[in-house]
């Protein structure tokens, strides 16, 4: 699959991801490096930023539970005021960021990431 294919590909995945979740106002899947590879954020949210703090949060996570023997890594859930910030691993080279409303029905954001989380996986393998 071409790099365009692949980049199509998730995007279709995020945008349905969004228009089929209630609550969500945004996702990104991003290089374990920290670089987006496909975002679907809102406007004011800075791309470069939340790429690299996702990559940066999912790499601590993993290294806490690993610490603490915990088991392996879920996700990474953050909890403003406001809303939401989940994070989890999207294969072995992305992850996925999500950015959801504090209303957002939280059982159905995490079931969806899961299965968005899996598609990404399998398209970029």
């Amino acid at each position: 699959m071409s790099t365009l294919d692949l980049t199509t590909r998730i995007t279709q995945l995020l945008r349905t991801f969004q228009a089929t979740t209630p609550g969500v106002l945004g996702a990104s899947v991003v290089s374990n490096d920290g670089f987006a590879i496909v975002s679907e954020l809102p406007q004011e949210i800075e791309e470069r930023r939340v790429a690299a703090m996702s990559a940066a949060m999912l790499a601590l996570g993993e290294q806490t539970t690993h610490e603490f023997d915990q088991g392996h890594l879920e996700r990474v859930f953050i909890e403003g005021a406001r809303g939401y910030t989940i994070i989890i691993s999207a294969g072995p080279d992305a992850v996925l960021s999500v950015v959801a409303r504090k209303d957002a029905k939280l059982g159905l954001v995490f079931l969806q990431m899961e299965r968005v989380a899996a598609a990404v996986r399998q398209a970029m393998e």
